[in-house]
């Protein structure tokens, strides 16, 4: 019988698979924060072809690593997989893929124009600080989820969705404010930084040994939430302009709170 987890997740110990999947994804904001003005600035400095060449030489330095030190874990037999529509219908998958849709949405659609509204706002801040203060802030928010996540992973979904949106009311209350803008980023980036990974342990449990299709969903609903955000910004930023970005991630968020909420049986149990 394959594990109720998915294949990183089967390389730890269950009572310690949150907290290993909280580290792994610590590589999310550093890229982030590190990886963006470091490309930026070999880019500007010796050219974008170079960019690309590092980027290819740290690929394959990767692979090398994962081939060599990454242990092989069992995927799930073809004998027990279920169609892609039958994994949809567990309890709690379909929750978790919404919560995921709308969230990344409302995170997408102000952080792919965060230049914008910080131009249109008038603040003194570059891009690239603003990156790097949200980087460092999701490596806190990394951290909380790994002490929490293993026991207490309703509760910790529950504050990063309401922290969320605590940041767009800061980012929206801030005008020309720069200390309340980037208290604002820090919010943000603590409530975004352990997102992925509560979102895939909340998957892992609720698809049990289907998890394996049930995070190709999560990845293809998180993909779609990343183009939607820059779609449905572009439009806003066009019409009306980046200063009302803050409100509607709000309400994307809230949309996602309300999701967590009723999904406390099978989603986000109370109980875990």
């Amino acid at each position: 019988m394959d594990s109720p987890r998915g294949p990183f997740r089967r390389i730890a110990a269950p009572e310690h698979a949150g907290r290993a999947l909280a580290i792994a994804m610590t590589g999310t904001p550093v890229a982030l924060s590190v990886g963006t003005p470091l490309g930026a600035w070999l880019g500007s400095t010796v050219g974008w072809r170079w960019s690309f060449a590092a980027m290819s030489l740290l690929s394959v330095i990767v692979m090398v690593f994962a081939k060599f030190l990454v242990p092989d874990a069992p995927g799930q037999s073809a004998q027990t997989r279920a169609p892609l529509s039958r994994v949809l219908g567990i309890p709690g998958v379909a929750t978790v893929l919404a919560v995921v849709f709308v969230w990344m949405l409302a995170h997408n659609l102000l952080y792919t124009y965060i230049a914008s509204y910080l131009q249109q706002m008038r603040l003194a801040l570059r891009p690239d600080i603003t990156l790097l203060v949200f980087g460092v802030a999701a490596l806190g928010g990394i951290w909380i989820t790994g002490l929490f996540i293993d026991r207490a992973l309703r509760r910790l979904t529950l504050a990063s969705v309401i922290l969320f949106i605590v940041a767009g009311a800061v980012l929206a209350a801030a005008q020309q404010s720069t200390v309340l803008v980037l208290l604002a980023i820090v919010l943000w980036g603590l409530a975004f930084g352990g997102s992925a990974t509560q979102l895939q342990t909340a998957m892992g449990e609720a698809a049990g040994e289907n998890a394996d299709a049930a995070n190709a969903m999560l990845t293809t609903s998180f993909n779609v939430a990343i183009f939607a955000g820059g779609a449905v910004g572009a439009v806003v930023v066009d019409g009306v302009g980046a200063r009302v970005l803050p409100a509607g991630m709000i309400a994307f968020t809230l949309m996602a709170l309300v999701t967590v909420g009723f999904g406390r049986r099978a989603a986000f149990p109370a109980g875990r």
